[in-house]
C-alpha cells in the first residue's frame, strides 16, 4: 500500500513537468547598436512576455553603437517579466562599446570560447574631435552608468570601469575569472548555454530570485521583419555611401536636365536614407565635404577646358573623402581600399559620361520650335520675286515664305529667319544671311 502511494505521489508530481516544456525565445543581434536595433530587442522582450517564456536569449555581436540606443535597450531588458540572456558569441565574435554595456546590464551574462568585450571608451557621434572638458564629462557620464549596472548585477565595477575610461577588452576567460566576475558562464553554443542554465539561480534587478528550468526546452527564434532589416541594412557604412553617391548623382542628373522626374525621386530618396544613417554612423564630415567637391570638380570638368585637370583633382578629392569618412577603428566600420578604389572610380566615370551627353546635347542645335527650323533646307513650291511671298516645304510642313532674292519653283532653299508664321529664305550657295551679293 505505501509503495502505490508513493508511485502515485511521483506520477502527480510529474504531470506539471511534462505538461508544459519550458519555452525560449532566441534572437540573433548583428549591427550596430542604433534605433532599429534597440525597437527589436524591445519588441522580442515584449513578445516573450505576452508569451510567457521562461527566458530569452540574445546572441550579441557588435562593434558598438549610440548611448541612447543602448540606454533603451538596457531598460527594456531590466524592465523584462522573465529573465535575460545576452550571449557573446560564436566564437570570434565580439561585443564592443555599447555591446558591453548591454552585455553586464543583462539578467545572465554568457560568452563562447575565442569572444572578448570591452573598450567601451565614448567618442562623437559625428566623428568630430570633441573638446578636453566634453570628453571627460562624456566619459565621466558613461563610467557612472557602467559602474550601477556592474554594481546591480554583482559584477566587477572596477573592471567596468577601466572598459570605459581606459579602454580595456576582456577574453571570456578574464572576464570569468575576474573577482568577482564580469559574466556568469562561458557556453560553446546556445544548446551548450541552456544546458548549463538549467537550474540555474537568477537575481533579479528588483531582488526577486529565479530558478531557471530549461530541460528539454522549445526554442522560438526571432528575427527581425523586413522594415527593420533594410533600415539596419542601410547602416552598414559601405551602403551609406553608396545611398549617399547614388543620390547625388541623381540629383545632378535631374537639375542637368529637369523634368526627368525619376532621379530625382530617387536621388531625393537616396539622400534620406544615407542621411538616417549617417546619423548613426561616426561620420567625419571633412570626408563628406572632401566628396562633394570631388563631384563638383568632375562637373567643373564638363564645362571647361582642363584636359583632364580638374577631373584628375576631383577623382582624389573624393578617394580622400572616403577614407577618411568613418571615423573609427573598428574594422566593421572601415570601407577597405577595394571599395574606396572601385566605388569612386566608378562614380567619376558615371559623372564624367553623363556630363559630356548632357554638355553635348546643350550645345546642339535645337530641334523642335522656331530655332528649330533655322538652317533648315527646304524646295520651293512655286516662283516668287524678291521681297515678295510664296511657298515653300520644309521640315514635312508648307510655310508661307519671303526671301531677298528672286526664286523659281523647284530650287532648293535655306531658312535663315523665322517671323511668326513666315520663314526667311535664300537660295541655297547664297552668302549668309546679312552678307551682299555679287
Amino acid at each position: 500500500m505505501a509503495t502505490l502511494i508513493t508511485s502515485f505521489a511521483t506520477i502527480l508530481q510529474d504531470v506539471p513537468n511534462n505538461s508544459r516544456r519550458p519555452l525560449v525565445y532566441a534572437a540573433e543581434v548583428e549591427a550596430l547598436i542604433q534605433p532599429v536595433s534597440a525597437e527589436f530587442i524591445s519588441q522580442t522582450i515584449d513578445l516573450a512576455n505576452a508569451n510567457d517564456a521562461d527566458l530569452i536569449v540574445f546572441t550579441l555581436r557588435t562593434p558598438g553603437g549610440l548611448v541612447d540606443s543602448t540606454r533603451s535597450i538596457n531598460t527594456s531588458i531590466i524592465e523584462a517579466e522573465i529573465p535575460v540572456v545576452v550571449y557573446i558569441g560564436p566564437s570570434g565574435a565580439r561585443a564592443a562599446s555599447a555591446g558591453f554595456l548591454i552585455t553586464i546590464a543583462a539578467d545572465i551574462a554568457a560568452m563562447a570560447p575565442g569572444t572578448h568585450i570591452g573598450a567601451a571608451h565614448p567618442v562623437s557621434g559625428d566623428g568630430q574631435s570633441m573638446d578636453e572638458t566634453m570628453a571627460e564629462k562624456v566619459a565621466s557620464d558613461v563610467a557612472a552608468y557602467a559602474r550601477s549596472l556592474a554594481a546591480q548585477r554583482g559584477r566587477n565595477v572596477d573592471l567596468s570601469e577601466k572598459a570605459v575610461l581606459e579602454s580595456q577588452s576582456f577574453t571570456e576567460r578574464e572576464a570569468f575569472e575576474a573577482d568577482p566576475p564580469l559574466i556568469d558562464l562561458v557556453a560553446s553554443n546556445l544548446n551548450d548555454l541552456l544546458q548549463q542554465l538549467d537550474g540555474y539561480q537568477v537575481s533579479r534587478w528588483n531582488g526577486e530570485t529565479v530558478i531557471l528550468n530549461t530541460t528539454n526546452a522549445r526554442i522560438e527564434y526571432v528575427t527581425m521583419n523586413w522594415r527593420q532589416q533594410i533600415l539596419s541594412a542601410i547602416a552598414h557604412p559601405q551602403v551609406a555611401v553608396l545611398l549617399f553617391s547614388l543620390g547625388t548623382l541623381g540629383l545632378t542628373i535631374e537639375l542637368w536636365n529637369p523634368g526627368g522626374i525619376f532621379p530625382g525621386v530617387i536621388g531625393g530618396l537616396c539622400l534620406l536614407l544615407a542621411f538616417f544613417a549617417f546619423q548613426i554612423l561616426p561620420i567625419n564630415y571633412v570626408g563628406l565635404l572632401l566628396i562633394l567637391f570631388g563631384l563638383a570638380l568632375l562637373v567643373a570638368e564638363m564645362l571647361t577646358i582642363t584636359y583632364g585637370l580638374l577631373a584628375t583633382g576631383g577623382i582624389v578629392s573624393m578617394v580622400l573623402g572616403a577614407l577618411i569618412l568613418i571615423d573609427s577603428p573598428a574594422p566593421e566600420l572601415q570601407l577597405g581600399w577595394p571599395f574606396i578604389i572601385s566605388s569612386m572610380l566608378a562614380l567619376s566615370l558615371i559623372v564624367l559620361v553623363l556630363g559630356r551627353l548632357s554638355v553635348r546635347a546643350q550645345l546642339s542645335p535645337s530641334v523642335t520650335g522656331s530655332s528649330g527650323l533655322i538652317e533648315q533646307v527646304g524646295e520651293a513650291l512655286g516662283s516668287f520675286d524678291s521681297g515678295s511671298v510664296g511657298q515653300v516645304r520644309t521640315h514635312g510642313e508648307i510655310w508661307t515664305a519671303t526671301s531677298d532674292e528672286n526664286i523659281l519653283a523647284g530650287d532648293s532653299v535655306r531658312v535663315v529667319a523665322v517671323n511668326g508664321m513666315r520663314l526667311t529664305v535664300r537660295l541655297i550657295g547664297s552668302q549668309p544671311y546679312g552678307g551682299s551679293n555679287t
